[in-house]
């Protein structure tokens, strides 16, 4: 495919690690071969505020992907002490995702990435979802992530189902927060047994689409996952 849409994949961070010792970026490389494979071209974002709209000028869409890092204690709905330090990456990825909602820029949320997306908008979150909703459903470890571990529901009429072509999907699952409110301009689109949001979206916008799962472990053809990120390139292609 020729002239294949940039998509931007926001890096996650490590302090240190196995890598390096020092702060260094990282990202399963599932997440560019899903965009390749989808008609785009995959490129990384790393945490440079002042690069922020280089970046929005010149990728066509992005993806906010998934990670463990703690989040602000204001997004819990509950009082920030008079001094917080954010994680590197939420201290960019917050001001990333709200100025790519205000140039209405292509935008898919994974996981973690889905959850400040809709902090941006104005959601709250629960810390753990084991602990603070009845449910059965172990959503940091039911199994492994390359396997589904529970289903979802696909609400009809949404963006969301005209994508996956699905009333209801079977999704794997590696989270601990989830989100609690959502503000008026966010719809829901999808919801596992337990009641837990797995999919948001904002209409009005070119493509605007958050879920909780991790699509980028069955990116295959056959598969509706893969339909997400060619939604995505899609949108980011007109």
């Amino acid at each position: 495919m020729q002239n294949r849409p940039i998509i931007g994949l926001l890096m996650d961070y490590q302090e240190s690690g196995d890598f390096s010792s020092r702060p260094h970026y990282a990202l399963r490389c599932s997440y560019f071969d899903a965009i390749w494979q989808a008609g785009g071209l995959p490129v990384a974002v790393p945490y440079i505020d002042d690069a922020i709209d280089s970046y929005l000028q010149r990728c066509n869409g992005l993806i906010l992907p998934g990670g463990s890092y703690p989040f602000p204690t204001g997004l819990y709905g509950e009082d920030a002490p008079a001094i917080e330090t954010h994680h590197p990456r939420y201290a960019f990825e917050s001001n990333l995702a709200k100025r790519s909602l205000d140039a209405d820029t292509p935008l898919l949320g994974i996981c973690a990435g889905m959850q400040v997306m809709a902090a941006a908008v104005g959601a709250t979150m629960y810390r753990d979802v084991r602990e603070d909703l009845p449910t059965t459903i172990d959503h940091l470890n039911e199994r492994p992530a390359e396997e589904p571990a529970h289903g979802v529901e696909i609400t009809a009429g949404s963006r969301l189902h005209s994508i996956l072509g699905v009333e209801a999907l079977q999704v794997n699952t590696a989270h601990k927060e989830a989100i609690k409110t959502l503000p008026d301009s966010l719809r829901v689109n999808a919801v596992a047994s337990d009641g837990v949001i797995e999919g948001i979206e904002l209409p009005g916008h070119r493509f605007c689409l958050g879920i909780q799962w991790h699509p980028e472990f069955f990116a295959e053809d056959d598969d509706p996952n893969m339909n997400l990120f060619t939604a995505l390139v899609e949108a980011a292609s007109s």
